[in-house]
């Protein structure tokens, strides 16, 4: 185990290289058999936020050797046009996968958009078919953030077995399925969250921290059990900060740790590369 005074940083970007490069061998791969692995994203034309993720999904999955699109919903879009869209992708033979991003317009029912989605196509792996198959543990795709914290945990050969393990934050694209997917590896897992009560007493009895809770910089170093292992998937923007920050007060958290993901460069690359991954995968499925 590493000293706890000198972290191993945890380098999602460094990882998502790697994996790229291997997406991209397949894809070639695939396109000599006549096979062009395809995603596609439907999104909200009016938030800035989401179109810029989305953009970046785009300009890795080209990177990739993957095509990829996008139908954009703006205020006037109605239901009927984007669940005929979500139709027409899933019977659409050329496209593999399908992002809805989240979130769309308010005036969309999205709960309806991603039921209508067909699991064989639900690359982000948050559909209730997807996520009911990571709780049976059957075969599917998994979500792309959690998905994307097993990758970091191989890398860098972390053993879950019999580890203690919180993940704070319980939403259905990152707590929930984290919580199961770490149950896969043989931890044993408390789910915590915001109203969570004496939630520091309870990290400081865990091996394993993943932070998914959606506050700037809660947890703090004295939280944690010396040598712990955090994972941050928190992505906050904060006035005065010269960049975004986790959920874990970076700093103060490395001098306890042993091994530490930093933010921005850690949990983030490795969801778009995850992502990619499922979708590579499902172009994989028709050879």
């Amino acid at each position: 185990m590493p000293s706890v005074a000198d972290p191993v940083i945890l380098d999602g970007r460094a990882l998502a290289r790697e994996i790229r490069a291997d997406l991209k061998a397949r894809s070639l791969a695939l396109r000599e058999k006549g096979v062009i692995p395809r995603i596609e994203a439907v999104v909200a034309s009016q938030d800035p936020s989401s179109l810029a993720y989305v953009a970046m999904k785009r300009k890795w999955a080209g990177w990739c050797a993957i095509e990829s699109g996008e139908f954009s919903v703006d205020d006037s879009g109605s239901q009927d046009e984007v669940m005929d869209k979500v139709r027409e992708l899933n019977s659409n033979h050329l496209v593999h996968g399908v992002l809805i991003q989240h979130p769309l317009p308010k005036h969309i029912d999205e709960p309806a958009v991603l039921e209508l989605l067909g699991a064989a196509k639900d690359v982000d792996g948050i559909t209730s078919h997807s996520l009911g198959l990571l709780t049976a543990g059957l075969p599917g795709f998994r979500c792309a953030t959690p998905l994307g914290i097993t990758k970091l945990l191989d890398k860098y050969e972390i053993d879950c077995t019999g580890k203690q393990a919180i993940v704070i934050g319980r939403s259905n694209i990152l707590g929930k399925p984290m919580a199961l997917m770490l149950l896969e590896r043989n931890a044993t897992v408390t789910i915590a969250h915001s109203r969570t009560v004496g939630l520091p007493d309870l990290v400081r009895q865990s091996d394993i921290v993943v932070a998914a809770v959606g506050r700037a910089e809660m947890v703090k170093g004295d939280w944690l059990k010396p040598g712990a292992i955090v994972i941050d998937a928190g992505y906050n923007t904060v006035e005065g900060k010269s960049h975004d920050v986790g959920d874990c007060e970076f700093d103060s958290c490395a001098e306890a740790a042993s091994m530490i993901t930093p933010v921005p460069g850690g949990v983030g690359p490795m969801t778009v590369a995850s992502l990619l991954a499922n979708t590579v995968e499902a172009a994989e499925r028709l050879i």
